[in-house]
């Protein structure tokens, strides 16, 4: 028997068809509450999430949390396809004259009527802004590590157009509405993706000198303000989490994706020379105090590299699970094979 299909309606656009499994990552990674519009066969209409009972059980407390909305809206507005399971891409509908800003080097096609430009930081600097204010706004942005340039896709056809960009590894992309989110959003500088124009990509320095010289991420994260939508991406699977007042947890400092900025960061040590040392986890956690949300991943991109530069042949790293006893007893496939 095949698995029941769902669809999704989110910021007025459709997603689908997915699993409930999926339904529930949504969920849990945020980009789904209570008020998320789904629909599959038997239903009559297109029903809230939280009135679905299968559904609603993986809600926070049984609801979904309700943040405060910004009025109005003065970024770009756009609508979204994510398309694709563990290597994903979002493909951005845009209206003639609209414009979706993103990193250098993450586009992954687009249609004829798509004008592409180089540009100073984040491109949400006024008109009138002149050289100064510009170079002020890239400099924030190679404070973090990034590019002094971002790439601005606009509209300049006569109907709809579509860009898509894509993930650069494997995890999840995560569809952030800032107007939601009360317009503001903090993030480790390599998670922004793409997002609509109007959009501020700044920087957040976090002030206790032990966050910075241990914290993973150092003083400097991504600060998003605005009330556009957002896309961040995440290695893994993402767990969104809310913290209530007082409320603290432990996290590996590489697995913090994002957190709102009513969320205290601070860092922590593990504890016992010998936990220290020999524990794996390194020498601090990250630790996190609410309230606000919290998104983490459950495989940083470091921690993957690491894995892999320790595998690799050239560093002294052994092939595990391939050939026969004489293999792992001589290397004899080594030899072989000339490694």
């Amino acid at each position: 028997m095949s698995e029941q299909q769902w669809h999704m309606a989110k910021h007025g656009h459709q997603i689908g068809p997915m699993s409930e499994s999926e339904i529930v990552s949504n969920i849990q990674n945020g980009s789904a509450d209570g008020k998320t519009l789904v629909f599959t066969a038997g239903m009559s209409n297109w029903t809230p999430l939280a009135d679905v009972p299968q559904l609603a059980t993986h809600l926070a407390g049984g609801q979904a949390t309700v943040l405060p909305v910004l009025p109005g809206r003065t970024a770009h507005e756009i609508d979204f396809t994510i398309e694709g399971s563990e290597m994903q891409y979002v493909e951005v509908e845009l209206d003639p004259g609209e414009s979706a800003v993103a990193e250098a080097g993450g586009m992954m096609y687009m249609t004829s009527g798509i004008a592409m430009e180089t540009i100073f930081g984040d491109g949400s600097e006024s008109q009138q802004a002149g050289l100064l204010d510009k170079l002020l706004g890239a400099g924030k942005r190679l404070l973090t590590g990034e590019s002094l340039f971002m790439t601005v896709f606009t509209n300049s056809g006569s109907g709809k157009q579509r860009v898509a960009f894509a993930a650069p590894y494997a995890g999840k992309i995560l569809p952030m509405d800032l107007s939601e989110l009360g317009g503001e959003l903090i993030c480790q500088k390599d998670a922004f993706l793409c997002a609509a124009k109007g959009v501020t990509i700044g920087i957040a320095f976090q002030k206790k000198i032990g966050v910075g010289l241990f914290g993973g991420e150092g003083f400097i994260m991504q600060r998003l303000e605005g009330d556009g939508l957002l896309f961040l991406h995440a290695g893994g699977t993402v767990r969104l989490l809310d913290l209530q007042p007082g409320e603290t947890l432990r996290v590996d400092t590489g697995c913090l994706v994002a957190l709102q900025p009513s969320v205290t960061y601070d860092i922590q040590f593990v504890g016992g020379i010998k936990t220290a040392l020999f524990g794996g986890e390194g020498l601090f956690f990250a630790l996190l105090t609410g309230p606000g949300r919290v998104w983490l991943q459950s495989l940083p991109l470091s921690r993957l590299a690491d894995r892999i530069y320790k595998a690799a042949p050239q560093t002294g790293g052994r092939r595990q699970g391939e050939g026969s006893i004489l293999d792992h007893a001589f290397g004899l496939g080594n030899l072989i094979d000339g490694k």
